[in-house]
């Protein structure tokens, strides 16, 4: 056997030991990649609940969201009516009710002068 048929034979040994490390390698990542695809698969069946349960419970916070705004809405209505209601109120019976409080003021003293002067 001549040096160059050597260094073919030798070439050869060589490519077939790389070419079975990267058929152990490439086996390797399969069995990593399906290992990864079923721990994907279990995570997706045990969010699937917790997903389900999250968008009932955004869904149900929506609600009552939605219902607060309605109350808040009433109650600024009812607000506003109060505070018309107040002034009206306040506009109606102000001046009677001075007339009234100046009117027993005045008979209170006339009352209390009537009877320094009868003693």
């Amino acid at each position: 056997m001549t040096a160059g048929e050597l260094a073919v034979v030798l070439a050869t040994v060589l490519c077939a030991l790389g070419f079975a490390a990267l058929v152990v390698v490439l086996w390797r990542v399969l069995q990593a990649t399906r290992e990864l695809g079923e721990q994907l698969a279990q995570l997706r069946r045990d969010t699937q609940p917790l997903l389900e349960e999250l968008r009932a419970s955004v869904d149900g916070a929506r609600d009552d969201l939605d219902r607060f705004d309605q109350l808040l809405g009433s109650a600024e209505a009812i607000s506003a009516s109060v505070n018309g209601a107040t002034r009206v109120t306040r506009i109606a019976l102000s001046a009677p009710v001075i007339k009234t409080v100046a009117l027993a003021s005045g008979t209170s003293r006339a009352a209390s002068r009537l009877r320094r002067r009868a003693r």
